[in-house]
């Protein structure tokens, strides 16, 4: 009876370090086999855009396929719950902005997952002010244009958004705040959805990222009346800011990668060093820029403290602006 009982206790003992050894050649190998990328909007926003640019250079990093998996729905939740629940090994990622990081926890009565908590942040991407549009004829010319006919008519003027939670929103919300006017928010399933109604005339406006919003100002199908960053942006330099009318206005989506809670560093680490690395090509960065975004690239540990940082800013300005959880 004792010769079994010393086997099994042995085998018991050696458990743990085959699981190591296992967990380390895994590792080591990684990746081995193609990455998923969730994005957790429909095709066609900034954020989608965005996700298909880091997939494709990701992938030429790290030399395995990266593939993008549209995962929409409450703002951003749903795929960041998707995320939440993956295994983390590393083939499961999520390229995420602000409304289900920093933002759902304030409007959100039940959230399923703790961003700081379940989540880890691997690198921030790239920094994107939103542009405010608005119909070719229409009478709004300038933020003192939108201001007046605001304060002329309360609660008419009409600008649609992504949903709650997202950039639109957020920068029409710090608008209110900071301006003292009322606007009628109508929300839409998607940032494309949202950019047609201003064409089709159903919205007064829309702030739209610049990903996303750039190529109808180019086209000529909507005008832009002003950025919300605090400086001009490099891709349209005639159009002012928000804050040349609107003093301390600043918003913008940023986009981030990160991974499931638990996830290797080595992993996270080997990830990191890619992302940066694209980021900082000569040619990518080039490209970013020209799309009006801001190139980032960060450690993972700088990713965290920036999280917490947005939380914060705009936790207050979501108690200012009286939007309750739902």
């Amino acid at each position: 009876m004792r010769l079994p009982y010393l086997l099994l206790s042995a085998l018991l003992a050696c458990a743990p370090l085959g699981i190591s050894h296992a967990q380390k050649a895994a590792t080591e190998s990684y990746p081995n086999r193609p990455i998923r990328l969730i994005t957790p909007y429909e095709p066609g926003g900034g954020v989608d855009i965005m996700a298909r640019l880091v997939a494709r250079n990701l992938g030429t990093e790290l030399g395995v396929a990266v593939v993008v998996e549209n995962r929409p729905g409450a703002g951003g939740v749903v795929g960041t719950q998707a995320l939440t629940v993956a295994a983390p090994d590393g083939y499961t990622l999520i390229l995420d902005s602000p409304s289900p990081l920093v933002v759902a926890p304030y409007l959100m009565k039940k959230l399923s997952y703790d961003p700081h908590k379940d989540l880890a942040p691997i690198s921030l991407i790239a920094d994107v002010p939103a542009v405010l549009l608005v119909k070719n004829d229409s009478p709004i010319h300038t933020v003192a244009d939108l201001l007046a006919l605001a304060r002329k008519e309360p609660g008419k003027l009409t600008f649609s958004s992504s949903g709650l939670g997202g950039t639109a929103h957020l920068s029409a919300q710090l608008l209110k705040v900071l301006a003292d006017v009322d606007l009628l928010h109508v929300p839409y399933k998607g940032t494309a959805p949202a950019i047609q109604a201003v064409i089709t005339g159903e919205v007064t406006m829309t702030f739209a990222d610049m990903t996303a919003g750039l190529n109808f100002v180019k086209n000529k199908q909507l005008r832009a009346v002003a950025v919300t960053t605090p400086h001009r942006n490099p891709a349209l330099p005639d159009v002012p800011t928000v804050a040349e009318t609107v003093p301390n206005y600043a918003a913008s989506v940023w986009y981030g990668v990160l991974a499931p809670k638990g996830t290797p560093r080595p992993i996270i680490d080997k990830l990191n060093a890619a992302l940066v690395k694209f980021v900082h090509t000569p040619d990518v960065n080039k490209m970013l820029v020209e799309e009006g975004a801001e190139p980032a690239g960060s450690s993972p540990e700088q990713f965290r403290d920036f999280l917490r940082q947005e939380s914060e800013r705009w936790g207050g300005v979501i108690r200012k602006s009286g939007l309750q959880p739902q």
